[in-house]
């Protein structure tokens, strides 16, 4: 059996978190590794809602170990929080069945009052969009080589030296910026009162997966954002702090690439995007917004209403390209139902020239002008289906088009926010 990489394959919200916990039941561990508490996943299950943020979503079924990845930068203070939301809903969550990185570098105060100000600083054509919870500046820390991490709570008597560090960055930049300089005692107070908290789930994770691997444990890994959020692969500027795509499974948890056998990439039928940056099949007409209206198009944790566009077909098959993607869950095709037509971009033009991918040049995404093929819709109802035989044939026909599009096979169709409204075509785990 394949352990499983489950990525976003457009710019994330793409309904990673349900896919995940159907997944997770014939998976034995299930490991976030890369990005922070920007991102959020919504489980529905038995009509129960559970809104996760850094917490892995197998954390929501029993016996299940749920691992945070040294990839991932983690809010001591927020991360508490969600465990303590999520217990009141009655889930259970111990050291016994989530651990998490020693070297995960923490996110603090200073990194979201930061990411808060440059943000809000910025002039309409040079904001990226973040959702100022510190994620990119506790990123830069991290390669400044002077973050503090996990396992530096536990050194209360080293941790003076650190502060230092990392306020020696902060605080001239501070100063510039005009903002009131940090104290160290106040950091070393905001960091020691979560410390007892949260340093029981603190494991050598890099070990740990890897004698699961060993012992014949099934893993899941479970990315943050999509591909095309990726900072290196995505639309650059315009992207997350971390690399997204599905190589960063290994290096955001600790194994070797060959740890990683099928990558699983989940797409909604139709395409949408949160914050700045380019979006080819952007609708900025009535269409667009019964679209989001239908899906419920915001984010789990900021609210922000989520931009919507056609299916990109061009963006899918460079994202199927540079994460290595097997198969795709395509999700929310229930929100096409009733459309007399619909659109798939299938590839571009730039400057009057054909092009059948996304340039890295930002002054040529903008440019570039979706060329569409029009797909005949259909009037019954994909909402509930739990198998082919109760999809409209119309369906099943736009769903082998964007097979034939984007070069990778429909693995999985989810058709509601409900685990068991899935259609399972491949099984990841077997293939």
């Amino acid at each position: 059996m394949a352990n499983v990489v489950v990525v976003g394959a457009q710019w994330g919200d793409e309904g990673k978190g349900k896919i995940v916990d159907w997944l997770s039941l014939e998976a034995d561990v299930v490991v976030r590794f890369q990005g922070g508490h920007n991102a959020g996943h919504t489980l529905v299950i038995n009509g129960k809602t559970y809104k996760l943020a850094l917490l892995p979503s197998g954390i929501v079924r029993p016996g299940k170990l749920s691992v945070i990845g040294n990839g991932v930068v983690v809010d001591p203070h927020f991360l508490m929080g969600e465990i303590a939301r999520l217990r009141e809903q009655g889930v259970e969550i111990s050291p016994n069945n989530l651990k998490i990185a020693e070297n995960a570098p923490l996110i603090l105060s200073l990194h979201r009052e930061l990411d808060a100000h440059r943000e809000e600083s910025a002039g309409d054509g040079v904001k990226i969009g973040t959702t100022k919870r510190g994620i990119g500046p506790a990123y830069e820390d991290k390669v400044g080589r002077r973050s503090i991490r996990l396992m530096d709570l536990a050194e209360p008597d080293t941790l003076s030296d650190k502060i230092a560090r990392v306020l020696s960055h902060h605080n001239p930049l501070r100063r510039g910026l005009g903002l009131p300089e940090i104290k160290a005692a106040a950091l070393r107070e905001e960091l020691l009162s979560v410390a007892p908290d949260i340093l029981p789930f603190m494991d050598a994770v890099w070990n740990l997966l890897e004698n699961e691997r060993r012992a014949g444990k099934r893993i899941l890994f479970e990315g943050a954002q999509g591909v095309l959020l990726d900072v290196d692969h995505g639309t650059y500027p315009f992207v997350t702090s971390s690399n997204t795509v599905a190589a960063a499974a290994a290096s955001g948890s600790g194994l070797g690439p060959g740890a990683i056998g099928y990558v699983l990439g989940i797409a909604k039928a139709y395409t949408t995007r949160v914050g700045g940056g380019p979006f080819p099949t952007e609708l900025h007409d009535g269409v667009g917004q019964l679209i989001g209206d239908r899906g419920r198009e915001f984010g789990t944790n900021t609210g922000r209403r989520r931009r919507c566009g056609w299916f990109d077909a061009a963006l899918m098959r460079q994202a199927v390209k540079t994460s290595g993607i097997n198969g795709v869950a395509l999700t929310k095709l229930d929100i096409l139902d009733g459309f007399d037509e619909i659109k798939v971009c299938t590839h571009y033009l730039l400057d009057d020239r054909r092009i059948d991918r996304l340039p890295a040049s930002q002054a040529a995404q903008a440019r570039v002008m979706p060329v569409y093929e029009t797909i005949e819709g259909w009037k019954g109802t994909t909402g509930g289906a739990r198998s082919w035989a109760d999809l409209p044939a119309q369906a099943i026909k736009y769903v082998r088009r964007i097979e034939e599009l984007i070069d990778a096979p429909v693995a999985l169709l989810s058709t509601s926010p409900e685990r068991d409204d899935t259609i399972l075509v491949r099984n990841p785990f077997q293939d």
